[in-house]
């Protein structure tokens, strides 16, 4: 992940050198006397939000997993409103407190109708995943609004932001995995039946699994150039729109993630989840106010569609509604 970010730093700074080679005007990269710094810390909340989601990720099903991470709106929400001096009118209240109830639709459903299908998980185990990915949001929600700060203060380009990101992000990470591979110890439900012995991230057999099996290299180089373009969209919402508006718009990859779930049996069909899929999508309508500009588009659509046709068969243009029939003896 931390390594896609980081070539989108390698790109922004070819960007850089080519525009200042042509004296072209670089006052769209905004002001480059910031110290790089500041982006440790979204950095070190990525990293530990991520490393929690992931943990809870192994606890549960992947649809839930993604479902749940849209609970960060809330945090998000609450936390640009008291930091970042941002006004959320009352559709966007609406719309959040929706999208957690069809989040909590989705949790609820997962222990009362618990199925482990071929994961082979308990219910208890899938409960305390759950709880894990709502907790990561917390930590994902300082991310979002300490991004969305540095952003709008400096001015600077989402390519270098999500670059200097990934740079410390991946240092970090690198160092930490030279003591991890040395601890004796992994989560529960993690453990691996190949590992001769018990470490809690074991690199050196993780490159090993990439030279010899071809199936897991190629989804790991699709992994970091698809995280590259994900954060560099979601940080150009950020700063374009806001970091509540990015949380809004990441829910909708549940929906996908559900059905290709349910379609090769990671799951089984749970009568809950799709009206928490409904919930959650009323949720983001309200959160844009976008249910009566929508009914509003269609019905002047609807309506110009049936002036249009009683033109056609000679109805009175000037009226929506039929008018009487006139004399159809002449």
């Amino acid at each position: 992940m931390f390594l896609g970010e980081a070539l989108c730093y390698a790109a922004f700074k070819a960007w850089y050198i080519w525009r200042q080679c042509n004296n072209q005007d670089m006052s769209i990269f905004g002001d480059q006397k910031f110290n790089p710094l500041v982006w440790a810390i979204p950095a070190m909340c990525d990293l530990c939000g991520t490393s929690i989601m992931y943990v809870g990720l192994t606890w549960t099903y992947a649809a839930s997993f993604q479902m749940l991470r849209g609970s960060v709106i809330i945090f998000t929400g609450l936390l640009s409103v008291a930091f970042l001096g941002n006004t959320l009118k009352i559709h966007h209240w609406i719309g959040m407190v929706t999208v957690i109830v069809g989040l909590v639709v989705v949790g609820v459903g997962d222990y009362v109708f618990f199925n482990g299908g071929s994961s082979g998980l308990d219910k208890d185990t899938v409960l305390a995943g759950d709880l894990l990915i709502v907790l990561a949001q917390i930590i994902t929600a300082v991310q979002m609004t300490v991004e969305e700060k540095i952003m709008k203060r400096y001015k600077i380009q989402p390519l270098q932001g999500i670059g200097l990101e990934g740079i410390f992000g991946f240092s970090t990470l690198t160092i930490l995995l030279i003591p991890m591979y040395f601890i004796p110890w992994h989560l529960p439900q993690s453990s691996s039946s190949w590992q001769e012995h018990a470490r809690f991230e074991d690199t050196i057999d993780a490159f090993k699994q990439w030279v010899y099996t071809p199936y897991v290299l190629v989804p790991s180089l699709g992994l970091v150039f698809s995280i590259a373009f994900f954060n560099f969209a979601g940080l150009t919402v950020t700063e374009t729109m806001n970091a509540t508006t990015r949380m809004v718009l990441d829910t909708l990859r549940s929906i996908i993630i559900w059905g290709f779930s349910l379609a090769v049996g990671w799951q089984i069909f749970e009568p809950l989840q799709p009206v928490g899929y409904i919930i959650l999508l009323a949720g983001i309508w309200m959160y844009y106010d976008a249910i009566m500009p929508t009914i509003r588009y269609i019905a002047t659509h609807v309506n110009s569609f049936v002036a249009k046709y009683r033109m056609a068969i000679g109805y009175d243009e000037q009226s929506l509604l039929f008018p009487l029939p006139r004399d159809v003896s002449t």
